[in-house]
């Protein structure tokens, strides 16, 4: 047995992100993710019995700069991934890494109570859960 602390999603997780409406332009987005010095934007739900979309920068660069659509006639929901594949507060930052690996994925909202708590991204669970003193 162990006695290795189980490092967890939210040990590592970044407080810092955004929710914004699917129905703000890209142009909106971008400048949004500038001022919060995020990558990535969580799209709110439109309802109870919605779930939470996800929109990367890589998105934006290969759904709309890279076939030339106009950032300010474009709408977010267009360009989101939905549902966005989320992960419990809660997880073994282990089990986190394996499911970013299995759905190709590089970041994540970290959701409790269905509500959005943070972000958790491969680079949040390197430098932050790799290599903790117990």
């Amino acid at each position: 047995m162990s006695a290795e602390k189980v490092v967890k999603v939210r040990d590592v997780m970044m407080n810092n992100y955004a929710i914004v409406e699917g129905l703000i332009t890209v142009a909106e987005a971008i400048e949004i993710a500038k001022q919060r010095q995020v990558k990535a934007l969580i799209v709110n739900k439109r309802n109870v019995d919605d779930e939470y979309g996800i929109v990367l920068m890589n998105d934006i660069a290969k759904k709309v700069l890279a076939i030339d659509r106009s950032p300010q006639r474009t709408n977010v929901y267009e360009i989101m991934t939905k549902p966005a594949l989320s992960v419990s507060a809660t997880m073994d930052v282990r089990y986190c890494a394996r499911l970013f690996e299995r759905f190709g994925i590089s970041r994540a909202p970290v959701i409790e109570n269905g509500e959005v708590l943070g972000m958790v991204s491969y680079n949040n669970i390197v430098l932050n859960g790799m290599l903790r003193d117990g």
